[in-house]
């Protein structure tokens, strides 16, 4: 509990109240006070009730309250590609599909494929995501409307952009955002090359100068397939992780997404250097491109969160899915049922996501003074029944269609499954059409 503040708005309770990732953490007939876009105090609700008498209460006695959940790797508006060209090889998938269409994309496409996005990630528990795309001024502007709180950055490449054309008018791009979104409470700009094999080395620096000087994360993918080593290793002589060391670009800012393809001396080097790590297990297993370290890189202590990448390469972004998806299959690649158990995977999708954002001091556990980012699950269903330890349940038995209620920012987007902040049925409608143009689209291309 903390001193009392009589700015109280909102007693949320529930059966159980779970601050962090730990089954000894738990507690029984708890929750959070919310005052303002904040968490004023935790404790039991005979406590909060005593504290707080008049405060309007949300109570589920059925409920476990709990962390929102965070995506630190996406590419929101590729919803509008989910299920376009799928079970083929990577560079099939890309040349004859994706960056044809891609070619064709508007601001306006990837604010509505944004909004579908974040409509699936509030009703699946998370509440923040870190995204990577085209057009990233849009994918703000539709956070910004959901009330979704976001760190977002338009990608660079060496070549011409549908967003905004040559290079030169790219990093133009990202020093507006930069002022755009200076004071906004829930989006925070980065900076984001593609990676070694699209952006030269002059590209690479310029953006690190940039992140140094907004003290902004550096997001990149980094070492995801082999082929991406093959390509840097003939241009370079050196791995991707090399080469960005021997550039002065990695450090505690860097956000390096996939991480597939390491060594033990690179995942020294990244631990040495601060480096966080968005892993992306659903996206690299339905490309085939390998299964990150991610057991080795735990132990040499490197902040590890989770991603769900785009809704092409995966197909969703539910996280509930991701972290059953990561617990089981670094068991059976490591041949042991103890490695990535339930507590340090939730982690990953909660205080790790936070770290990886360098935003833990604010989200990522439910503690007083921290921002109010909550979720809400309800427990009284056959598949959650009978509960002996929660970490276990949300990691191994919990699906995105049991969150029921979602607060971020200290504000409710999503009240008994319905969101609040956008009209859902508007939102499928819309993509809906645009699904029609793009299908017409890429039938073209294979025509």
């Amino acid at each position: 509990m903390t001193t009392p503040t009589s700015t109280v708005d909102l007693l949320l309770t529930g059966r159980y109240l779970l601050p962090a990732s730990t089954q000894s953490g738990l507690l029984t007939d708890a929750g959070i006070a919310i005052a303002g876009d904040s968490i004023a105090a935790v404790g039991s609700i005979e406590e909060l009730v005593r504290l707080y008498p008049e405060a309007k209460r949300l109570h589920e006695p059925h409920g476990l309250i709990m962390p929102g959940l965070i995506n630190t790797h996406t590419h929101a508006a590729m919803t509008c590609f989910r299920g376009l060209a799928d079970d083929l090889p990577l560079m099939t998938w890309l040349q004859d599909h994706i960056f044809p269409i891609e070619g064709r994309l508007t601001g306006e496409m990837v604010y509505h494929a944004t909004m579908l996005s974040i409509a699936e990630m509030i009703k699946s528990g998370t509440t923040s995501f870190c995204d990577m795309y085209l057009f990233a001024k849009d994918v703000a502007r539709a956070a910004d409307h959901a009330g979704i709180r976001a760190w977002v950055g338009e990608v660079l490449y060496d070549f011409p952009s549908p967003s905004y054309g040559e290079l030169a008018n790219g990093f133009t791009y990202v020093r507006e955002m930069f002022e755009m979104f200076a004071d906004s409470p829930l989006v925070t700009v980065t900076c984001d090359p593609h990676s070694v094999y699209t952006c030269s080395p002059d590209l690479l620096g310029q953006l690190g100068d940039m992140a140094k000087k907004h003290a902004s994360l550096y997001v990149i993918h980094l070492s995801e397939t082999e082929t991406e080593i093959s390509i840097c290793r003939e241009q370079y002589g050196c791995s991707p992780v090399h080469h960005l060391e021997n550039l002065g670009l990695l450090n505690e800012r860097t956000l390096a997404d996939h991480c597939v393809i390491l060594d033990d001396t690179e995942i020294d080097l990244l631990a040495t250097r601060g480096v966080k790590v968005a892993h992306c297990l659903e996206s690299n297993m339905k490309l085939a491109s390998g299964t990150a370290p991610v057991v080795k890189m735990l132990e040499k202590g490197i902040t590890l969160s989770l991603g769900t990448d785009g809704s092409a390469s995966n197909n969703d972004v539910d996280m509930f899915s991701e972290m059953n998806s990561v617990a089981k299959v670094h068991k059976v690649a490591c041949m042991d049922p103890t490695v990535m158990n339930a507590e340090t995977t939730l982690q990953a999708a909660t205080l790790g996501g936070a770290a990886a954002l360098l935003a833990d001091k604010a989200i990522g556990s439910l503690t007083p003074g921290k921002k109010a980012d909550a979720i809400v699950i309800d427990l009284n269903q056959p598949h959650l029944t009978p509960m002996y330890n929660v970490p276990s349940h949300l990691v191994y038995a919990a699906r995105g269609s049991d969150v029921i209620h979602s607060f971020i920012n200290g504000r409710q987007v999503m009240h008994q499954r319905k969101l609040l902040t956008m009209d859902e049925q508007e939102v499928l409608a819309k993509m809906s059409e645009i699904g029609r143009d793009i299908k017409r689209q890429d039938g073209s291309q294979r025509g």
